[in-house]
């Protein structure tokens, strides 16, 4: 083989151990970088395998005693506008996606790739939401919890037992609360990317409605082109009253 075809036939990620074998004795200096190249993806590749199936250890607990885990996150509780809205997900051992990890840690572009093949693969998907007149009226923290509670009930299956990131869901079912949760478990980290793609669309579409407020930008949260629409403009009905930023706006536009 040329060097250019033994590059193309190293591009896989699978090729026969003989064939490896009889290119690691090639001298020529182009097919020894091509096995190196290809070998260091083999190996990255084998490391990004055994961290996800160790983001599965809290799942294969349950899975052995054939219960259904569903992992429940949520996005927004720090925006001063748009809802709060978490996602719970029921994942399977057949999963697959490697790529699934804490959302923060993931590319925009990364999550919306990963978004559909998520619904495609879980077994059962739902999200939760609750406004800002919600957040308003009880806290953001109890906000969250209602919307999470929203996320598990709407499930199509019931599941026997929580994956939560560090909360506490007001569902009778059994929880186990994880701290950083997301980067510990493929469910919850599933549950994360659902949550965060479906908020930013959401305030996408807002952003249609209110300009000014460059909300598919920053997704709500007090930029500085966010603090200075509301100094300028005052809160919209998405904006939460109860936030002190928002609340001085207010005041000043009064």
């Amino acid at each position: 083989m040329t060097i250019k075809e033994v590059q193309e036939l190293l591009k896989n990620y699978k090729v026969d151990v003989d064939i490896l074998a009889e290119l690691k004795k090639d001298q020529r200096a182009g097919v020894q970088k091509a096995v190196k190249s290809f070998e260091r993806r083999q190996e990255k590749l084998r490391l990004k395998r055994e961290a996800f199936q160790r983001r599965f250890s809290y799942e294969k607990e349950f899975w052995q005693e054939k219960k259904l885990v569903a992992g429940v996150d949520e996005v927004g509780r720090g925006p001063l506008a748009g809802p709060v809205v978490t996602a719970a997900v029921i994942l399977d051992e057949n999963f697959d996606l490697l790529d699934v990890n804490d959302s923060k840690k993931l590319t925009p572009e990364k999550r919306l790739a990963l978004y559909p093949q998520i619904l495609s693969q879980a077994v059962s998907v739902s999200v939760g939401v609750k406004s800002s007149k919600i957040i308003d009226e009880v806290n953001i923290y109890e906000a969250d919890r209602l919307a999470m509670a929203q996320a598990v009930d709407n499930l199509d299956r019931r599941p026997d037992v929580l994956l939560v990131d560090a909360m506490d869901v007001p569902v009778n079912i059994p929880q186990v609360k994880l701290i950083k949760g997301d980067a510990k478990s493929n469910s919850i980290a599933a549950a994360s990317i659902i949550a965060k793609v479906f908020r930013d669309q959401l305030m996408d579409d807002y952003d249609q409605l209110y300009p000014e407020y460059c909300f598919r930008h920053n997704a709500g949260y007090g930029t500085a082109d966010h603090l200075k629409a509301l100094r300028e403009f005052g809160p919209t009905p998405i904006h939460r009253m109860s936030f002190a930023p928002v609340r001085e706006s207010a005041k000043n536009k009064s």
